[in-house]
């Protein structure tokens, strides 16, 4: 009787755990950036007036031909991302998100949070070369996949 009590206890609890995290959508957690330093001076808000801290993060070999270019849909489990980046003057200077999971409740939680942060990346490092998002890891690795397609297609 008392294994048959536990047991439903366990049932029950993983079921209304499950409801749970499905309805709530789970967090997502930004591992902090493990770039150089030169590039991590260049993300943050600068405080220092120097006219040294203003070097450019593109190297020179990166030059992308100016236009509109879009990546191929990329596999992120629920879904599939989809990128179009926009490049002005050589450099990389918007990434738009044409498709990603948006139709299950975490779906949109995770990739509300995880897009923005993925993008800001991007224009940074001037490629796909970001930090995957803990917590939207597939989310972040079709975004590396979709937006370096796109790039590709913009190299000169």
């Amino acid at each position: 009787m008392k294994k048959a009590l536990l047991t439903g206890f366990v049932i029950v609890s993983f079921i209304v755990y499950s409801l749970h995290q499905r309805s709530d959508g789970s967090a997502v957690v930004i591992k902090p950036s493990s770039t150089p330093a030169a590039s991590q001076t260049a993300a943050a808000p600068s405080s220092n007036t120097s006219s040294s801290s203003t070097t450019s993060t593109v190297p020179a070999a990166t030059a992308y031909k100016d236009g509109r270019y879009t990546g191929s849909a990329a596999d992120a489990y629920y879904g599939f991302i989809q990128v179009l980046a926009v490049i002005s003057g050589g450099k990389l200077t918007d990434v738009q998100f044409l498709q990603y999971p948006n139709d299950r409740s975490n779906s949109v939680a995770i990739n509300s949070q995880a897009m923005p942060y993925l993008k800001q990346e991007a224009l940074q490092a001037q490629g796909a070369n970001v930090n995957i998002v803990s917590g939207a890891t597939d989310s972040s690795q079709a975004f590396i996949q979709s937006l370096s397609s796109a790039l590709d297609k913009a190299k000169s």
